[in-house]
């Protein structure tokens, strides 16, 4: 059993199979496939792989998709219509822990750089893709979707890399003295120092923005992006709507206390020349030069950063594979269940795109 609260585990046995007996049963029909009797019961199914958080390869409320295999293909319903897939991995099924079941806790590691503090990370070794999450604005490793997707890679045995940027969580350096230029470099140096192979950048927030930084600098090792209420260039832009009249009033203060609803004070201390700096960063004023498969989730009830930053960012990279998935009911943090699941389910298909790719 994997090591969270509702991780993920190898499913097998007869109460499994006669699970995905019955979750078949209609698919088979559709299909015109034959049924147990004709040799394609649930016992003699072939080894297989779902890519559901939900487990048995529902993908819940949200209604994307539907998947299972049989004898090594997975049949998928999506938008109405049935097709297969060829499966190469095991299958996974969700499996609950124990309430008042806790994971335990993992030792935090630090990458070592001598000209810039030490990042606090936590690393899976596995096999590739492996998955690296970006957290976002004043965020640490610990958060929600980071922690669901480790379950998820270690899981399937895939390699997966979170950790805190400077000044942020349990890594070294003061956050007022913090700039994206510098949080960049840090993406580069996890990317760099601590991941091997071809990797998928997950960026939540502001690490949405820093995601696509890391895929301009290092296109032959970053495979594919998982955009989380993508921010990119957001503080610049929000700062640049704020009549002339304040923007001065900021110049002239050296900082600006940036409204949010995530601490006790109600806002961000920004200084001025954090602003100043993170013109140089942004991305949205010209083509972006990324061409791998990208896909950009965001809530349309996000009301930090508006989901048409997503929209914009869609349109200027030069990837032709790009899917912006929009939650109806979806806040900045996603972190409803069925926004969780959506995340896992997408990083899930990537993996499996990548590698019928490769």
């Amino acid at each position: 059993m994997a090591g969270a609260c509702g991780g993920w585990a190898r499913g097998g046995g007869r109460r499994g199979a006669s699970a995905v007996a019955v979750l078949l049963s209609p698919l088979r029909a559709a299909l015109g496939l034959p049924g147990k009797e004709k040799g394609l019961g649930a016992p003699a199914l072939a080894p297989r792989r779902c890519s559901s958080a939900a487990g048995l390869g529902a993908r819940g409320d949200n209604g994307v998709s539907v998947s299972q295999s049989v004898r090594g293909e997975r049949i998928r319903v999506r938008g109405g219509r049935l097709r297969r897939v060829c499966l190469r991995r095991v299958c996974l099924y969700r499996v609950s822990r124990p309430r008042g079941v806790c994971r335990p806790k993992s030792s935090v590691s630090f990458l070592t750089r001598p000209d810039r503090p030490n990042l606090a990370y936590h690393r899976l070794k596995g096999r590739n893709p492996g998955i690296i999450f970006l957290p976002g604005f004043n965020s640490n490793m610990n958060g929600q979707k980071a922690m669901a997707l480790e379950d998820f890679c270690n899981s399937l045995g895939h390699a997966f890399i979170r950790f805190d940027y400077t000044g942020c969580g349990s890594s070294e350096g003061k956050f007022e003295e913090c700039t994206i230029g510098k949080w960049r470099k840090d993406v580069l140096s996890v990317l760099d120092e601590l991941a091997d192979g071809p990797q998928i950048l997950v960026g939540s927030s502001m690490g949405g923005w820093l995601m696509l930084h890391a895929a301009i600098a290092r296109p032959d090792k970053v495979a594919a992006l998982v955009g989380v209420a993508a921010a990119a260039d957001h503080l610049v832009t929000t700062f640049k709507k704020l009549p002339i009249e304040a923007q001065k009033e900021i110049e002239e203060k050296g900082e600006w206390k940036f409204p949010t609803k995530y601490n006790e004070e109600g806002y961000y201390s920004l200084r001025y020349d954090f602003i100043k700096e993170a013109e140089n960063h942004c991305v949205l004023n010209s083509p972006i030069p990324i061409t791998c498969p990208i896909r950009l989730i965001h809530g349309m009830k996000d009301d930090d950063v508006p989901w048409q930053i997503s929209m914009q960012v869609a349109d200027r990279v030069l990837s032709k594979d790009v899917d912006v998935i929009l939650r109806k009911t979806g806040q900045h943090r996603m972190s409803e269940k069925e926004d969780t699941k959506l995340l896992v389910n997408t990083v899930d298909d990537l993996i499996d795109k990548l590698a019928t790719l490769a």
